[in-house]
């Protein structure tokens, strides 16, 4: 079982019982290591406490199962406001919002693809660009997906610049 596939059979259980979501799990090298990334989330968002406590729980539970083979930093945080897309569930959830999605495999010459989700079915989603143009990706040639927040005027007002 890869190392990816083994943080996440582990840490979904943990997550599920503090009442948490797993978003993603990203496992890269740096360095002499790896970084374990841990993405997770609840509705209406999640605080730092329950960040510390999942990560004190799987930091506790990674040393005596060894998912990951040699030394790696384990980082746990939320998705952030450009949030991963993993599972079909996140991208019903975004159903009408902006995406960007990368896929394995080109389609029409193309592997990088943004615009307005416009359908999820069983087998993938369907992105509507600027131009009315629809593409369907399949989930099996969807590389990477997140949600890209569009930022309007009221937000940039909350920020006011130092005087």
């Amino acid at each position: 079982m890869e190392s990816r596939d083994k943080v996440i059979q582990l840490a979904e259980p943990i997550l599920a019982e503090q009442g948490l979501e797993l978003v993603d799990v990203e496992l890269r090298r740096e360095g002499r290591g790896f970084m374990l990334r841990v993405l997770a989330d609840r509705e209406g968002g999640v605080d730092l406490e329950s960040l510390s406590r999942l990560s004190r729980e799987l930091s506790v539970l990674f040393d005596v199962e060894e998912p990951v083979a040699g030394p790696y930093t384990l980082e746990v945080s939320s998705p952030g406001i450009d949030r991963p897309l993993r599972k079909p569930d996140h991208f019903v959830r975004h159903l009408g919002k902006k995406v960007r999605v990368r896929s394995h495999v080109p389609l029409n010459g193309q592997r990088n693809f943004s615009g307005t989700l416009a359908t999820v079915t069983a087998g993938g989603v369907t992105l509507r660009s600027e131009s009315g143009a629809e593409t369907y990706i399949e989930f099996s040639n969807l590389e990477k997906a997140n949600y890209e927040h569009e930022y309007s005027p009221a937000d940039f007002a909350k920020r006011s610049l130092p005087r």
